[in-house]
């Protein structure tokens, strides 16, 4: 979510330094309160909805709910997040369908807002969920418009209505008014309407879409905006809504660099609620819009949800079993490490999936530094091998490894470390298979998860020899606690364990590529 990068590490840094502060004073929730109101008009949150906000965390934060608190610090940042969820939203509204169909949807926005992107997002996200969308080509203005939309539906699985070739031709009211009746006619379910926009807001935009919402009575109008659009972007809102009025938002581009807070303040300035979120290029990119989730991102507290919820998109349940007896049975081979490489490009960006850690944030240069194209590599690798050598890797002797390197593209030391890497990970995963406890790297000892059936005799053989055995009661107790905080597990794997809750680090994410690619 690189849209939001800058306030997320504003507030991210405002944060931190009340962690220090066992209990606040007035002075300090007026320094946060302060810090907070910087970042968000420096991420061009709109004026009237940044001093309705910091208003309502500076009442919040001088209350009694922060002074009886365990934890003050943390109890401000809970209250950020329910306002910034507010801002947001509040709650995740659904598209409304009709009792009736077809559903009719139209889309408004600018001119390069990404109407026509989404219209293809959505129908595609349609189709999976079970319905038959009919894509309608009434932007007849743009240039090639109506081209676009049929490149977009042809790869998205959809229907398109386009009887005008656009550019200038047809009428885009008639086209609408027909292709509803189009889809009616050949059961189609839901009509997405593609409506012209201009480089900015006028009289002659407003009235075409006005007439269009006229002629077909949509069940929603959604307003398509620009992440990046800036401040105008609270302008161009309030001025759809007064000239065509819409039922709900779509952002666009939040995988841009821009500042995009201006975004954020639409919900907030029209009470019209955010319904999808664009997040890439791609026809899968597109997320149902969730404001605590989006609002746990910007906190950088994750967003493991969402998360979850790409994983079981992605992961075939019936393959998974299969996997899992594989790795009970320490049968785990190259052609399952291909499958499984494949099922993860299939959830998307890996830099987009780790970004949804808590924590993560704080290392955006690491994730930025991530070569995502180590993945196609390693797969480049393996299927360079024979299946036989992708069962057996015990198989790869040298002849065999200089011509997979040949085949693949890669170098015999890229070939070498990728088998060595394999088998270490086999070798855990046996170890988890047996019961034992596996040697992750950047993690210390798990307590309570020593191998089942170790003897109880070498245990308590430790524990004797372990201690010391000084004659002098101070020193003896001295060097014991010594011992003590020398075995206390200090390492967290990716943020996990080990005490507080902390950001992974360097060797962490090495780690992660390593998985994948050259180290």
């Amino acid at each position: 979510m690189a849209t939001f990068g800058t306030l997320s590490d504003r507030l991210t840094e405002t944060f931190r330094n009340l962690r220090t502060k066992g209990k606040l004073t007035a002075a300090d929730v007026n320094g946060t309160v302060r810090e907070i109101r910087r970042a968000l008009l420096d991420a061009d949150v709109a004026l009237v909805v940044v001093k309705e906000f910091t208003a309502k965390v500076r009442e919040r934060a001088l209350g009694d709910e922060v002074n009886k608190a365990l934890n003050p610090a943390q109890q401000v940042v809970q209250i950020v997040n329910e306002e910034l969820v507010q801002i947001l939203g509040g709650e995740q509204r659904r598209l409304q369908f009709a009792k009736t169909a077809p559903t009719v949807i139209m889309l408004a926005g600018l001119q390069g807002s990404g109407k026509t992107t989404f219209a293809g997002k959505l129908a595609k996200q349609l189709e999976g969920e079970g319905h038959t969308p009919l894509l309608v080509a009434a932007d007849l203005q743009r240039p090639n418009a109506v081209t676009q939309l049929q490149v977009v539906a042809e790869q998205a699985g959809a229907s398109v209505y386009a009887p005008e070739p656009g550019n200038g031709v047809g009428d885009p009211v008639k086209v609408s008014r027909d292709g509803v009746e189009y889809a009616r006619r050949q059961q189609h379910d839901v009509v997405i309407i593609d409506t012209a926009g201009r480089l900015g807001v006028d009289a002659e935009l407003m009235k075409q879409a006005a007439d269009i919402r006229k002629a077909v009575n949509p069940d929603e109008v959604l307003f398509v905006i620009d992440a990046m659009i800036g401040q105008d972007a609270v302008n161009t809102a309030k001025a759809f809504q007064e000239g065509v009025d819409f039922t709900g938002v779509v952002l666009s581009k939040l995988d841009g660099d821009a500042r995009g807070g201006a975004a954020l303040s639409v919900a907030s300035v029209t009470g019209r609620p955010i319904i999808f979120a664009s997040t890439g290029e791609r026809l899968e990119d597109l997320e149902p819009f969730h404001p605590d989730r989006m609002a746990s991102r910007i906190l950088d507290l994750g967003d493991i949800l969402t998360l979850i919820e790409q994983a079981q998109q992605a992961f075939d349940e019936e393959e998974a079993m299969k996997m899992a007896e594989k790795l009970a049975t320490e049968a785990f081979t190259l052609e399952d490490f291909l499958d499984q490489l494949q099922q993860m490009k299939k959830m998307g960006s890996m830099k987009k999936m780790l970004g949804m850690l808590p924590g993560m944030g704080q290392m955006k240069q690491q994730l930025e530094d991530f070569d995502e194209r180590e993945i196609d590599r390693t797969e480049a690798i393996i299927r360079s091998m024979t299946p036989g050598e992708r069962r057996n890797p015990k198989l790869l002797n040298g002849s065999r490894r200089l011509r997979i390197a040949r085949g693949s593209g890669m170098t015999v030391t890229d070939v070498n470390q990728l088998v060595q890497r394999f088998e270490q990970a086999a070798k855990m995963m046996k170890t988890v298979a047996r019961g034992g406890t596996p040697n992750i790297p950047g993690m210390g000892a798990v307590p309570g998860m020593g191998r089942p059936g170790a003897s109880s005799k070498r245990g308590k053989k430790a524990k004797s020899s372990g201690g010391s055995r000084s004659g002098n009661p101070a020193k003896r107790a001295a060097e014991n606690a010594g011992i003590a905080s020398s075995a206390t597990p200090t390492g967290s794997g990716f943020g996990l364990g080990g005490g507080a809750a902390k950001a992974p680090s360097e060797a962490d994410l090495a780690e992660i590529q390593k998985l994948f690619g050259k180290s």
